[in-house]
């Protein structure tokens, strides 16, 4: 029972990333054929909720790739640059926004799949410890593994937003 389990907390986990920040960070990571070519119109310094800071957003029409399909007004989520209007930006469209490489996305949607697997991967250690013992424990060990996951992906997301945006800004 408690290998099964872990393997259906698992199974959960990798069905929840692959609905919630899957498409996006395969968009980001440039996944697949680009599906189209955006116009800027303008850039600005994008707010999260609560107001906070979140990147650079920019609006503009999209055009798809594909022949007969209408071109739209659509957002650059997380741009990797301000771009000026005018320019033309070739996209990969996740959830009805547009998406670029750059570092600030990419270490967004890496702590995004960070924080959604590490409650699931906790609790899959804790059913696997279960099917090892035959007993139904559930010591503290598993709660600092599960905020260990969750500081990890949080520490994750920030290096490799960093990296990235390094990479990006040396190699164009």
């Amino acid at each position: 029972m408690g290998l099964t389990g872990a393997v259906v907390s698992l199974a959960v986990a990798g069905w929840l990333i692959w609905l919630l920040p899957g498409p996006h960070l395969a968009a980001v990571l440039g996944v697949g054929p680009v599906d189209g070519v955006m116009t800027i119109s303008s850039c600005y310094d994008a707010t999260d909720f609560e107001g906070n800071q979140d990147g650079t957003d920019c609006s503009g029409t999209y055009t798809p790739r594909g022949a007969g399909e209408p071109r739209r007004r659509i957002t650059l989520d997380k741009a990797g640059t301000s771009h000026k209007p005018g320019s033309t930006v070739e996209v990969r469209l996740a959830r009805g926004r547009a998406h670029e490489l750059s570092g600030y996305a990419l270490g967004t949607w890496v702590t995004v799949t960070g924080l959604i697997l590490g409650p699931f991967l906790a609790l899959s250690l804790s059913f696997r410890a279960s099917a090892r013992d035959g007993t139904w424990g559930h010591d503290g060990d598993y709660v600092l593994v599960f905020i260990a996951a969750e500081l990890a992906s949080l520490v994750l997301g920030f290096v490799v937003g960093i990296l990235a945006s390094i990479v990006l800004a040396v190699f164009g």
